[in-house]
């Protein structure tokens, strides 16, 4: 079910463009291939069934007010997602993949929970990490949701998701959080894929439609932004018990930089690396290939060739962890680095430029 926003108020139109629900069904394909399969394999053996549940019907009537679903159209076809309301004076957080479509010149509205549809426009984008900020001007006050904190979850806690899966606005799910930390790499129509870092994965049904909503904790105060849904590879489409949101921490961190200048610039490292596993056959590390001249790693003493052991305080093996902290870290903060150099080992501390425009 896909919707068409006029420059009123957004309307229905057939559903003539599929590539939101394709979208969100290749992301999950991302996932199990990434090594998330062992992670369903353990929900399938050990279900969540959480002692504790949350009061669902207090949860929608408090947080309801607050979640909107977002209607995007534009040359390529058009779009339904969700949103939430983060600031009175009319700011709407959603997945930029939900409003993609009208991302060159299209059009963008948003449905209230009780039926009131308003135009809006696109605030800013950051593909980067698949979010988007919209602003929405209203005669009225808008009720903004309440925020909880990411950092304070704990694997087992239920959870209430809130959005519109398949279009059909306020839609409740409930389920716990299944686990944390999770890196998940999804597609991306702007910068090829986007990475949700820390993710916070769930057991409460995640939908096409669903992405950009609202993940809750008992009080109704916003903990994640439902991103993307696992399905079974060649099994159709619909939720199978894994979902995965950017945590609220980051969310607004990437929100609050939207909403004042339209963009993120995120930190950077400046260096390439490879896993010295697959140069070698042996060993575990990152192998450094290129460094930056003038950037932040070249300042803090790294040279090509170099093998990074640690980084950032975990066990260095993955490339991606860069990414990681160039998405969930800010321009300044210093990160430690431990590498080997002719069979010595040192130590180092990064601190994080700014990156370059063109590059996230």
């Amino acid at each position: 079910m896909h919707s068409e926003p006029d420059d009123a108020a957004p309307a229905a139109v057939p559903p003539r463009h599929r590539s939101r629900a394709g979208w969100w069904a290749a992301a999950v394909l991302a996932v199990v291939a990434a090594g998330l399969l062992g992670a369903l394999i353990a929900t399938i053996a050990h279900p969540s069934g959480a002692e504790d549940v949350c009061p669902a019907r207090d949860v929608a009537t408090r947080a309801l007010p607050s979640v909107v679903t977002v209607q995007a159209q534009g040359s390529t076809g058009a779009g339904t997602g969700s949103g939430e309301i983060i600031r009175g004076d009319g700011y709407v957080l959603t997945n930029d993949h939900v409003i993609a479509p009208a991302g060159s010149g299209g059009r963008v509205g948003i449905v209230l929970d009780d039926g009131t549809a308003l135009p809006a426009r696109i605030q800013g984008r950051d593909p980067a990490t698949d979010l988007a900020v919209l602003k929405v001007d209203s005669d009225r006050p808008l009720t903004v949701i309440r925020t909880g904190s990411s950092a304070d979850l704990v694997v087992g806690q239920p959870v209430v998701a809130l959005g519109a899966p398949l279009g059909l606005s306020s839609t409740v799910t409930t389920g716990v959080v299944s686990a944390l930390g999770r890196t998940v790499r999804v597609p991306s129509e702007v910068v090829g894929t986007a990475l949700l870092a820390s993710a916070v994965q769930t057991d409460a049904a995640i939908n096409p439609g669903n992405s950009g909503g609202a993940l809750v904790d008992c009080d109704a105060r916003l903990i994640g932004v439902p991103t993307a849904g696992a399905t079974v590879p060649e099994g159709g489409g619909g939720s199978i018990g894994i979902g995965f949101a950017i945590p609220v921490d980051s969310a607004l961190r990437i929100a609050d930089q939207l909403i004042k200048t339209g963009t993120v610039r995120h930190a950077y490292v400046g260096l390439q690396v490879a896993p010295i596993a697959a140069r070698s056959g042996a060993g575990e590390g990152l192998f450094v290939s290129t460094v930056t001249p003038g950037g932040p790693a070249a300042a803090a003493g790294l040279r090509a060739g170099d093998v990074i052991t640690a980084l950032d305080g975990q066990r260095a093996g993955d490339p991606e962890q860069l990414e990681v902290i160039s998405v969930t870290r800010s321009p300044g903060d210093r990160v430690a680095v431990t590498y080997r150099r002719d069979g010595a080992s040192a130590e180092a501390t990064i601190t994080l430029g700014t990156a370059p425009a063109g590059t996230n």
